[in-house]
C-alpha cells in the first residue's frame, strides 16, 4: 500500500503545523516539497486552489486544509489528548486578524495605507491576548500542550522574525518563553529539516 502524499512548503505557517501533526500521530507520508512558482500538476489536479498543504491519502480522497489534516491525524492518534484542547475561537482568531495583521506588517511595502508600526500594533492585539493565556499556565490551553499551541505558533515564529531585536524586550516574557519552547522543541526540528 502506497503512503499519503502531502504537498507542503517547508516554509509555510499552514505546512508546518500539519506536517508535526502527522509527524505526532505518527503518520507517514511522502512528502512533496514544491516550488511556488512551479506548482505540481499533481498537487493542482489534487486542490485546484494551489495552496499547500494539501493531504493526498493512499485511498485518492483529499484534505486541503491545515486544520482539517491536524485533526484527522490526531482522530487516528493522539496519545497526550492535543485534540481535548482544541481552542476553536483562539485558531479562528489567529487564522484571520491575526494572520492578515502578520501579512500587512511583514509584506508593509505592499499595504501603505498604515505605517508599519501601526501594522505591527494590529498584530500586537493578539500577543497581548496569548501572553495573558500564557500568564494561566505553561500552554494556551492550560498545563498541557495541545493543538491550539500547534496551531497557532508558527505565525508567532513569522511575526516576531519581522524583527526579532524587538520582541527580545516586548512586554511578552511568557509568550516569548512558550514561542522558545515550542520552536527548539524535538517535534519542530524534526519537520523542518530540508
Amino acid at each position: 500500500m502506497s503512503l499519503p502524499i502531502l504537498y507542503s512548503y517547508r516554509r509555510c505557517p499552514y505546512a508546518m503545523r500539519a506536517r508535526m501533526a502527522l509527524k505526532y500521530a505518527g503518520i507517514e507520508v511522502d512528502i512533496i516539497e514544491i516550488s511556488l512558482k512551479d506548482k505540481p500538476a499533481q498537487m493542482l489536479q489534487a486542490s485546484p486552489k494551489g495552496t499547500v498543504p494539501v493531504l493526498v491519502l493512499a485511498d485518492g480522497a483529499v484534505i486541503d486544509e491545515s486544520l482539517q489534516i491536524m485533526r484527522w491525524a490526531l482522530a487516528t492518534y493522539d496519545p497526550d489528548c492535543w485534540l481535548a484542547s482544541d481552542v476553536k475561537d483562539l485558531i479562528a482568531e489567529n487564522d484571520s486578524s491575526f494572520k492578515q495583521a502578520l501579512d500587512r506588517y511583514k509584506y508593509a511595502i505592499r499595504f501603505p495605507e498604515k505605517s508599519v508600526t501601526a501594522h505591527a500594533a494590529d498584530g500586537e492585539v493578539f500577543l497581548v491576548k496569548l501572553e495573558e493565556l500564557l500568564n494561566h499556565g505553561n500552554f494556551l490551553s492550560g498545563e498541557k500542550i495541545g493543538l491550539a499551541d500547534i496551531a497557532i505558533f508558527p505565525f508567532i515564529r513569522q511575526f516576531v522574525g519581522v524583527d526579532t531585536v524587538w520582541f527580545e524586550t516586548a512586554p511578552y516574557p511568557k509568550l516569548r518563553a512558550w514561542l522558545k519552547a515550542s520552536v527548539e522543541s524535538d517535534l519542530f526540528l524534526s519537520v523542518m529539516h530540508k
